[in-house]
């Protein structure tokens, strides 16, 4: 038996310029769908990118450097003395705040004589270029809250204002630096 075989009909120039466009749109889209949701995903659950605003952390960060912050560490630990981190206004602004924790649960933080105490032991804090303003007002840490002061402390609205933060106001730990690129390196 034979079979009859019609040939088809060449394309004309303006299917096959049709054609190639629903195959680079169908391949644009399969590769970027997957791309963003993947975006999505790592700023939402692992890191995000931040940028300074204020001079609260001079010298040790200033306004528009741009940072990375990790934040799945804190699922696994606390934050610990000396971390810098991003934390949501406890005042309710819509803004993120930069600040060092302080204080960890259950010390007591007193600001006194141009110094910071933690149960009554001066702080060793060798990232300040000045002294603490504060007339020895004490604040206990409650369970589950930092204490945290921005490194330029003439400047810094912090927990000597707003008391305590809770960690669930914890948006992450900063980690590195990336913006300007000659101050590329990890935030101490």
């Amino acid at each position: 038996m034979d079979e009859d075989i019609t040939p088809s009909a060449p394309e004309t120039p303006q299917q096959s310029v049709r054609s190639w466009g629903s195959s680079m749109m169908r391949d644009l889209l399969s590769t970027l769908v997957p791309a963003i949701i993947i975006a999505l995903l790592i700023h939402v659950f692992l890191a995000q990118a931040t940028r300074v605003y204020g001079q609260s952390m001079e010298p040790n960060l200033y306004t528009d450097q741009r940072l990375v912050i990790e934040k799945i560490g804190y699922q696994f630990h606390g934050p610990r003395r000396g971390d810098v981190i991003v934390i949501h206004d406890p005042s309710g602004g819509p803004e993120l705040l930069i600040k060092r924790v302080i204080g960890l649960p259950g010390e007591r933080i007193t600001v006194t004589d141009g110094r910071v105490f933690v149960d009554s032991v001066p702080l060793d804090e060798p990232y300040l270029a000045q002294d603490t303003l504060g007339s020895g007002r004490s604040w206990v840490v409650p369970p589950l809250h930092v204490f945290v002061m921005g490194d330029n402390r003439v400047a810094s609205r912090d927990s000597r204002i707003f008391g305590p933060v809770a960690l669930d106001q914890i948006v992450g730990h900063a980690v590195f630096r990336y913006w300007p690129p000659e101050q590329i390196g990890i935030v101490r």
